[in-house]
């Protein structure tokens, strides 16, 4: 449940930090929605990748090494806001996406593990309530910590150095809140760890993870996917370019 928790926050946390880096860059829309570009793309390119890792590890491992380098994903905004450079705050992103992605393919299956398979799709739901309590929450906190210095000092007036102290300075603010992400990213791959070896009866199959695709031979899956791949275009689109909205006059 802590899991899907943190899951829902750090994808939220995504509509609160673009605000801030399009002010902080002076950057037009198309070029802040590169924000949920870089994170959802993670999702495309390590979800199979992320299979095989489950597949080699187990998961309760995986999910501790899911855990470990989403904290680190976390400490690269380190370095991004340093530079102060919006490509490698990107790349930050992109990482982080990419071990969300590893553990969501863990939680997914290990909630049907933990009771009888009749009430599997009941437990998931339930999990995934959490989910929606973290993006209740995170915004509401993000937002506090993070945009706090939108309204005093605008990027589009500054330039050469006092722009570049301006961007790290608040950049910080960015984070200082992922900062406090990885910390309890780490506590919880902690709990994890010590019950590493108390999932019992977990199987996985022996052919290759690229047999997924023959899924989508299946005209209801198929379906159901490209409904998946709608809904969340949506979602993300609105949810991003909202609070940019909000502000206008």
């Amino acid at each position: 449940m802590a899991l899907f928790f943190i899951f829902g926050g750090i994808t939220s946390l995504n509509d609160v930090i673009i605000p801030k880096l399009k002010e902080l860059f002076t950057l037009n829309y198309a070029q802040a929605m590169l924000v949920q570009s870089a994170f959802f793309t993670a999702y495309a390119i390590v979800g199979i990748p992320g299979a095989a890792i489950v597949k080699r590890f187990g998961y309760m491992r995986c999910a501790v090494i899911g855990l470990l380098t989403m904290m680190t994903g976390c400490l690269l905004f380190i370095p991004a806001s340093a530079s102060a450079t919006f490509a490698v705050f990107l790349a930050a992103l992109f990482v982080l996406t990419g071990c969300v992605t590893i553990v969501q393919v863990v939680t997914n299956s290990l909630i049907s593990l933990l009771g009888p398979q009749a009430s599997a799709p009941s437990r998931l739901t339930f999990a995934q309530g959490f989910n929606s309590l973290g993006t209740t929450l995170f915004p509401y906190a993000g937002s506090m910590l993070i945009l706090g210095g939108l309204a005093t000092v605008s990027a589009a007036d500054l330039s050469g150095a006092a722009l570049d102290i301006y961007r790290v300075a608040e950049s910080q603010l960015v984070v200082r809140a992922y900062i406090g992400l990885a910390l309890t990213l780490l506590v919880i791959a902690g709990v994890v760890w010590l019950n590493r070896d108390r999932l019992k009866g977990q199987k996985h199959g022996s052919g290759s993870p690229l047999q997924s695709f023959d899924l989508l031979r299946q005209p209801c899956f198929a379906y159901g996917a490209g409904c998946i791949f709608l809904s969340v275009g949506a979602e993300v689109a609105i949810g991003s370019l909202i609070v940019n909205y909000l502000k206008q006059e």
